[in-house]
């Protein structure tokens, strides 16, 4: 069970940034799509998707340890920083611009992963395919809100 504490720390550590740069006056001024979901469903789809993050990479270490799952395993950690790493380039730069190429390097370390994951426990790679499904939307809703919000001085035509 100690191992299982350690991989939700890690986890829910990739939420830190997220819950330390809250959207604002800046995400509230943006044009966002009428097809985005209500702020407050964020944090509830969140917390679902860390625990099964969590679940899943320790499902992984329990069936392979560290040394049976160094490459499944590594690439976890990467899709965790990269997740991580989301919330300071959009909400703390300002740059949804660079966040959405961020985002889709995420995607594709969310699909290494359960690719990885698979033949070590299935089980934990099908507990990632909702994380894809939102880091997919997630990606989309990015990219909208990217396209009708140029940066200054930038035009796009619409």
């Amino acid at each position: 069970m100690l191992m299982l504490a350690a991989f939700t720390l890690i986890a829910f550590a990739a939420a830190l940034p997220g819950a330390i740069l809250r959207p604002g006056a800046w995400y509230r001024g943006l044009d966002k799509p009428s097809w985005r979901p209500p702020d407050w469903l964020f944090a509830p789809v969140w917390t679902f998707l860390y625990a099964t993050i969590a679940l899943a990479g320790w499902l992984v270490w329990r069936e392979a340890g560290m040394q049976g799952a160094v490459l499944p395993l590594t690439a976890y950690m990467v899709q965790l920083v990269l997740n991580a790493s989301w919330s300071p380039i959009f909400f703390g730069l300002h740059r949804p611009d660079l966040a959405f190429f961020e985002i889709i390097v995420l995607w594709i370390a969310v699909v290494s992963t359960i690719f990885l994951f698979y033949p070590v426990h299935a089980g934990a790679a099908l507990l990632l395919l909702p994380y894809l499904a939102w880091v997919s939307f997630a990606a989309v809703l990015n990219g909208s809100i990217w396209q009708r919000n140029p940066a200054p001085g930038e035009e796009r035509p619409r």
